[in-house]
């Protein structure tokens, strides 16, 4: 009885050992330090060494890499490809364009596609006009052609001259009902509906409609964009058009955080209360 009862606690504390050792490797990261996972996601990015204390800035690389990639990359749930499509997204607001190459390759590197990275630069236009999208699109095609891929890609358009409007509005009402109609109304000679339309065909039945970027994955990047605008009364409505979309309250919040290190905390922590204030009510 004595050496049974011996062996069952053996074989006790060996189980015990196996899922602490199992429990170990899915936590992953989280055992790690931030100079580890900084490192082990730069080389999945950049193919390259992070902390390489090379340059003529290397403590600014320094904390800017073990920051990005040590720390914020780990918040909430959001794979690399999401990560990178939402950072591309606000570079390309930005216009700060070396490093939105950088980003468009670290991206390619990561698994993102062509198409992806085109509809994340398309889906910028309606927000910040079409001239700082055409020069962020001439970042992506230049590092396409360096990388051997064929441009122009294929088209992507679901749309005609004479169903732009009725498709743009099937994706608009759900989400957004007619609050941009109502907001425009009063203007001189109704201009304000000409606006309104605009709104309908552009935003949402030229580019919404497009295959290569699901709607949810929109706009989360949407959220990017109006994080880095700095806009938090559009980002309150397209907060509310993101959960209706099927975006969780922790996808939402993971993805401003992800905007932090290129837009700064002002823009962020504004973002991140006016998150707050959509979730509470």
């Amino acid at each position: 009885m004595l050496k049974k009862i011996l062996i069952l606690s053996i074989a006790f504390m060996l189980l015990q050992i196996n899922f602490g050792f199992a429990k170990t490797i899915t936590q992953g990261d989280n055992n790690m330090t931030r100079i580890d996972v900084c490192k082990k996601n730069y080389k999945k990015l950049f193919r390259g060494e992070a902390l390489s204390q090379v340059g003529d800035d290397p403590e600014m690389l320094a904390i800017l890499q073990k920051y990005i990639f040590g720390e914020v990359f780990r918040v909430g749930e959001l794979d690399m490809k999401t990560r990178e499509m939402i950072t591309v997204t606000s570079l390309a607001v930005q216009q700060t364009l070396p490093q939105l190459k950088a980003h468009i390759n670290a991206a390619l590197n990561v698994g993102v596609t062509p198409v992806e990275l085109r509809e994340a630069i398309y889906q910028c236009a309606p927000f910040i006009g079409f001239p700082k999208t055409l020069n962020a699109l001439t970042v992506l095609n230049e590092v396409f052609k360096e990388r051997g891929i064929t441009t122009p890609l294929k088209s992507t358009a679901t749309t005609e001259e004479n169903d732009r409007y009725a498709k743009g509005e099937a994706i608009q009402q759900p989400l957004y009902g007619n609050e941009i109609q109502e907001n425009m109304k009063g203007l001189p000679q109704d201009m304000g509906a000409d606006v309104s339309r605009f709104l309908t065909e552009v935003c949402f039945g030229d580019f919404y409609t497009r295959e290569g970027l699901d709607l949810k994955t929109r706009e989360l990047l949407v959220i990017s964009i109006l994080v880095t605008t700095g806009d938090t009364s559009v980002l309150k409505s397209h907060i509310k058009g993101n959960l209706k979309a099927g975006n969780s309250k922790e996808t939402i919040t993971a993805a401003i955080i992800q905007c932090l290190p290129y837009v700064g905390f002002p823009n962020t922590l504004a973002a991140l209360k006016t998150a707050k204030e959509v979730f509470n009510k």
